[in-house]
């Protein structure tokens, strides 16, 4: 795959491009040292290639290695984190059941 994912602070998103054709992206809030992620999107040529579950594992693996926490209003971004239980210790114990994640 030749996806690149970058950050892009000035829109508050992360984007995943395909050379230079914008393939999807996941809007974000950053507080300090916690980012929340809003919305996902996905181009409708990407669709169902894998790249918005590509764009959040890149997105949540920065976030831990930036020691940030992860707040996943995205309905994406929280399905995910349901399905990948080994990224739920990055939401905030005390926030997990509103996002309806295993404690």
């Amino acid at each position: 795959m030749g996806y690149q994912v970058v950050d892009n602070p000035p829109a508050q998103r992360f984007e995943i491009r395909d050379g230079d054709e914008l393939a999807g992206f996941v809007e974000y809030h950053l507080h300090d040292n916690e980012i929340a992620f809003l919305h996902t999107e996905v181009s409708a040529s990407y669709q169902g290639q894998g790249v918005a579950g590509d764009l959040t594992r890149h997105v949540l693996d920065d976030a831990r290695q930036r020691g940030r926490t992860v707040l996943p209003y995205c309905p994406y971004t929280r399905g995910w984190i349901g399905r990948h239980p080994d990224y739920v210790d990055l939401v905030p114990e005390s926030y997990r059941a509103r996002f309806a994640l295993p404690a």
